[in-house]
């Protein structure tokens, strides 16, 4: 696979709450990875039409002491089969192992992780769309300069679009999951 670069379609999208079903507790092996509905579809479509997939995740729970690195990457690199099984492609993973009280430049909404996955690709981040399911996924595309946000309505989003509203940060659209927000990607870019 060719590594992407400035002149490709980009997609970054949040993990979970967008591809599996998220959890207060936390995501802390695979046996409690679940694929959303719809999820694997879309990822499938986005691929087929040429868009590189790169997943962006705040994943606090390893420095928490909840999850041990060794098991976050497995689950990555299952979650990553599964998606090719599947048909689609996902082309990197970048995730912030930090708490929030540590003052990382990598925890979303900050676009730390955004920028590091532009550097590393090539990719110009005003050329890029984000798939997120909370306020800190748009607020990270916008910090970083992505072209459109979009808000899928599983995991937070139902609570993340009044919030957003509320503080009148607009999204370019609200989908019923990554499906639709797939969907609605394909309708306006060749």
């Amino acid at each position: 696979m060719k590594p992407p670069s400035s002149s490709d379609k980009v997609v970054f999208l949040d993990r979970d709450g967008v591809i599996n079903r998220d959890s207060p507790a936390y995501i802390k092996s695979w046996a409690e990875f679940d694929f959303l509905p719809g999820s694997l579809m879309g990822l499938r479509r986005l691929t087929a039409a040429g868009f590189t997939l790169i997943i962006l995740s705040n994943q606090s729970a390893v420095n928490r002491g909840i999850l041990r690195l060794e098991t976050l990457l497995d689950m990555h690199r299952r979650l990553r089969a599964d998606v090719a099984a599947a048909g689609g492609c996902i082309t990197d993973i970048f995730f912030c192992p930090h708490r929030p009280e540590e003052g990382c430049a990598c925890r979303k909404p900050l676009p730390g992780l955004l920028r590091k996955a532009c550097s590393q690709h090539g990719i110009n981040p005003s050329q890029t769309i984000m798939i997120g399911d909370s306020v800190k996924d748009i607020e990270c595309a916008r910090n970083a300069g992505c072209s459109q946000a979009l808000l899928v309505k599983t995991g937070n989003g139902l609570s993340a679009a009044a919030t957003l509203e509320r503080r009148g940060i607009p999204v370019a659209y609200v989908a019923e999951d990554l499906r639709d927000a797939a969907d609605w990607i394909l309708s306006r870019i060749p």
